[in-house]
């Protein structure tokens, strides 16, 4: 008689990052309790797995090539809304981790976190609960607060996000019609609407728009 490999139980997880040495890392450190289904170096990789794969848990960065961690999460979080989002990020500013809990993170850890703390995140997501890194904890509730008082005053959409990205990470408008599927023309209006709406004069006052928004 054979022995056949007992069956995993553990939670579906897609693991997100640009830096494949980490994602790695992330596979052993999670594989004695969970199922590691995908892996992805990009926003738009990890929204086309999830869709797939329709995993338990995405663990995903904020800052990841053509398209953010955080507008990856709202994409995922609107066609798979059971998906849990852990994000696992350098970013330690609690304003963005306000941000990645209004797009629907369960959970928000740091990458200088311990390593044992993604695993308690994970476990706390599974059970419907909320995991914010003690890193952070107090800056965020106050960040939270803040945004719930003051509204931006310029909103942009999701494709003018997604356009806004492309062009600061460096390509040129034929390169971002290419990525999204749509004319130069598109991508030219999407552009100069953003622009109007931000009252910004040039490329390069939009790309520092989109630093300081942590947009990239």
């Amino acid at each position: 008689m054979t022995a056949t490999k007992p069956e995993h139980h553990g939670p579906r997880v897609v693991l997100a990052d640009d830096h494949t040495l980490l994602l790695g890392a992330l596979e052993k450190l999670l594989t004695p309790d969970c199922d590691v289904v995908g892996q992805a170096t990009d926003g738009r990789m990890l929204v086309s797995l999830v869709k797939k794969l329709k995993p338990d848990v995405a663990v995903l960065d904020v800052a990841m090539p053509l398209l953010n961690g955080l507008e990856a999460g709202r994409q995922i979080k609107h066609g798979n809304p059971e998906v849990k989002l852990v994000y696992l990020t350098m970013q330690e500013d609690s304003d963005v981790a306000a941000e990645a809990f209004r797009v629907g993170a369960s959970a928000y850890l740091l990458k200088r976190s311990a390593a044992a703390e993604l695993m308690t995140a994970i476990r706390a997501v599974m059970l419907n609960r909320t995991y914010v890194t003690p890193l952070i904890a107090g800056g965020l509730v106050g960040s939270l607060i803040r945004s719930a008082e003051q509204q931006p005053a310029h909103e942009i959409t999701p494709r003018q996000q997604e356009v806004l990205q492309l062009l600061a990470e460096g390509f040129s408008m034929k390169q971002v019609a290419a990525a999204l599927n749509v004319t130069p023309r598109t991508v030219a209006f999407h552009k100069y609407q953003m622009m109007r709406q931000l009252d910004i004069k040039t490329t390069a006052e939009l790309i520092q728009f989109a630093i300081r928004h942590h947009v990239i």
